[in-house]
């Protein structure tokens, strides 16, 4: 009989999040499958714990994956925890749910913590709509296309980012949409927990300098446009732009943020402003 591989959510900071149930499933599992057996050694002796830990992280092989799930599949009962939060979230897990899943073992969700919710509901922001995109690109096309897609997004975006790369983060995202609202949520749950809010051009000024813990990023998405688009403002606000020196490319990004046009059709009001000079 096929055994289970239960996905269990433990705390992001406050050891008091870990639910009853996932109590229970790390007490009864045959073995707990740890992103960092160091890490989660210390919730499993807070709460006497005594199941083996082995460490399952995004080095493991092809062959670990297998390894696993032929136990699984012989009616091994394991249990998958990242660090901190919900597996599968930013973490390497998903290869070996996957694989269970394609050999018919029984995969069993044990919900709890998770940080992006977390700072979902405390941001204060619309977030009707969301959207999690784990680390953003750190460099390069791909970043300032993610860069580009974020502010043009209608759903709000959850992203986590690493302390160093706030300020540079949170400047080029207000060079893009300065007035968007957002919220930086450090240190959730534990004892130095902050949740900042305000413009993206805010923020930016706000963590200027690199900020410390762990940090989630909720920006909200791009505003509906009920009303008719404003042309002439809109080429009034290309004209400075591009009297400003700044790129054609950056000006089309303004204009659709701010007057609620498609990056194309923002772009072809750039290109008529500046055959005009």
């Amino acid at each position: 009989m096929s055994g289970v591989l239960r996905v269990v959510a433990t705390p992001i900071g406050n050891l008091e999040d870990l639910s009853f149930r996932a109590l229970r499933v790390l007490k009864e599992a045959q073995t707990i499958l740890a992103e960092d057996t160091r890490r989660t050694r210390r919730l499993c002796a807070h709460y006497d714990v005594a199941t083996p830990l082995r460490r399952f992280d995004a080095h493991a092989s092809d062959a670990q994956v297998a390894e696993l799930v032929e136990e699984l599949a012989a009616g091994a009962s394991l249990a998958l925890v990242t660090d901190a939060g919900t597996p599968l979230v930013s973490d390497p897990g998903a290869r070996l749910v996957s694989a269970a899943v394609a050999a018919d073992v029984r995969v069993e969700p044990i919900p709890g913590p998770s940080a992006p919710l977390a700072a979902l509901c405390a941001s204060g922001l619309r977030v009707g709509a969301f959207r999690f995109v784990g680390f953003l690109p750190r460099s390069g096309g791909k970043r300032a296309e993610a860069l580009a897609a974020l502010v043009a997004a209608p759903e709000a975006t959850v992203f986590f980012e690493a302390p160093h790369r706030v300020p540079a983060t949170l400047g080029e995202l207000a060079a893009l949409a300065p007035d968007r609202p957002a919220a930086v949520a450090r240190e959730l749950t534990k004892l130095y927990e902050e949740v900042a809010r305000g413009t993206l051009g805010e923020l930016a000024e706000r963590f200027a300098a690199p900020a410390k813990g762990e940090i989630t990023v909720v920006v909200e998405g791009a505003p509906e446009i009920d009303e008719v688009v404003d042309e002439e403002a809109a080429l009034r606000q290309a004209r400075v732009l591009l009297g400003e020196g700044q790129r054609t490319k950056a000006v089309a990004r303004q204009l659709a943020d701010a007057h609620g046009l498609s990056v194309r059709d923002a772009y072809q009001l750039v290109l008529r402003v500046a055959g005009e000079r």
